[in-house]
């Protein structure tokens, strides 16, 4: 691959596009910054999660191309690594680089003597585990991304610091298999050790938020967090992915449902503000219309507000791509259905915040965030960057408004 231009005209600036997960955010900020010097080239940060993630990082080229004609297109991320042959074959594609390589300086060929300040931004994504060491029958993930690996705790510190030193407001850690943090460490540390030594190292922090958790790895001093400290934002994202313990055990999952469900009944005694997300998996191989109704079940039990629903799609390489499928239109069907559900429930979580004054991190184009992740269409004229108090008075688009 071509050295990029360093020190190239103002004009000619590199543009990051990022898709799928928090992590490939983190990692598209860490990029962009990397990248600041290197002229007109586009980065693609893949995604290939499911097939429908592979034909929007295919969609997201073509469309980079026809915007950036002359630019140099370089495709990175998992689907770089999992989708390589295909990818290299797109006539818009100049290079791959994979996803391992992606933030080191010398797969770009730009001098960095040192690591690059962090943009500055309203809130802060930080990457402290990077891979995965399960074997879930229905991912790729870990063929993308390796093994797990987290950074010390003095590491994660020292990005906190330069993030709060450039006006970050919030701070969210995130990962692959986020609750593993620490397992690849002599002395194992627990992920709840180190949300704590975030909070006690930085009172000024006003919000950490956590993304997705393996709700089985909370560990008790996490747990005890999240029940009792108001800087901890009380917004629990679970990777679930399903209501039906037959189909959990198939996708080898190490969680049951009374699992998922005593960890959200026990949590909201302590903290009853909470607001639960969960990553939810639709027609997964040999699924029954029973199984479907106890997927739809858990998220009333669970009382998911914020719902992520995936169609399942047979992904290469994996054990359940070879077991029996379910009808691609039966799939859409379900879907369809987990969404409206979620969507119902979404809507009667939101007008119970109507009339209630939250503090809402204000971000650029124009909404925010509360502390449980509800979206606020803010008055017009809030600065960015800042935490208001706003008491919403309707819904809208599902937004409080």
């Amino acid at each position: 691959m071509g050295r990029f231009r360093v020190n190239a005209p103002p004009d000619l600036k590199p543009e990051v596009i990022s898709l799928g997960c928090r992590l490939n955010i983190a990692e598209s900020e860490r990029m962009k910054s990397m990248l600041a010097d290197a002229g007109d080239v586009v980065v693609v940060n893949s995604c290939a999660v499911t097939s429908e993630a592979v034909r929007q990082t295919r969609q997201a080229i073509r469309k980079a191309r026809k915007a950036k004609p002359d630019a140099r297109l370089i495709v990175t991320g998992c689907a770089a690594d999992i989708e390589r042959e295909q990818l290299a074959q797109m006539p818009e594609v100049d290079g791959l680089i994979a996803n391992a390589a992606k933030l080191d300086p010398r797969s770009w060929n730009v001098p960095l003597p040192e690591a690059p300040p962090p943009p500055t931004r309203t809130r802060a994504f930080i990457a402290v585990q990077n891979g995965c060491d399960h074997s879930c029958t229905f991912c790729v993930i870990p063929q993308g991304r390796g093994e797990s690996r987290s950074m010390t705790i003095a590491e994660v510190l020292r990005e906190v610091e330069r993030h709060l030193d450039l006006g970050a407001k919030e701070v969210v850690l995130t990962g692959v298999d986020v609750t593993s943090w620490g397992h690849d460490h002599p002395d194992r540390p627990s992920l709840g050790a180190l949300v704590g030594a975030v909070l006690k190292s930085f009172p000024e922090l006003e919000r950490l938020r956590m993304s997705s958790l393996d709700g089985i790895e909370i560990d008790e001093q996490l747990f005890e967090l999240f029940a009792s400290e108001e800087r901890l934002m009380p917004h629990l994202h679970l990777s679930i992915q399903h209501g039906h313990d037959l189909i959990l055990k198939r996708m080898k999952r190490r969680h049951s449902v009374d699992q998922a469900v005593a960890l959200v009944e026990s949590l909201k005694a302590r903290r009853p503000e909470v607001a639960i997300g969960a990553d939810l998996i639709a027609g997964f191989p040999t699924e029954t219309d029973e199984h479907h109704l106890a997927n739809l079940a858990i998220i009333e039990s669970c009382d998911i507000v914020h719902g992520h629903i995936f169609p399942y799609s047979p992904r290469p390489g994996t054990p359940a791509a070879r077991m029996p499928q379910v009808d691609r239109a039966i799939i859409k069907a379900r879907a369809a259905q987990l969404r409206e559900t979620v969507a119902q429930r979404r809507t009667d979580w939101l007008a119970s915040l109507v009339g209630e004054t939250l503090p809402v991190l204000a971000e650029r184009d124009g909404t925010g965030y509360a502390p449980n992740y509800a979206r606020i269409d803010l008055p017009e004229g809030t600065p960015a960057g800042r935490i208001v108090p706003v008491t919403p008075s309707a819904i809208s688009g599902g937004m409080l408004r």
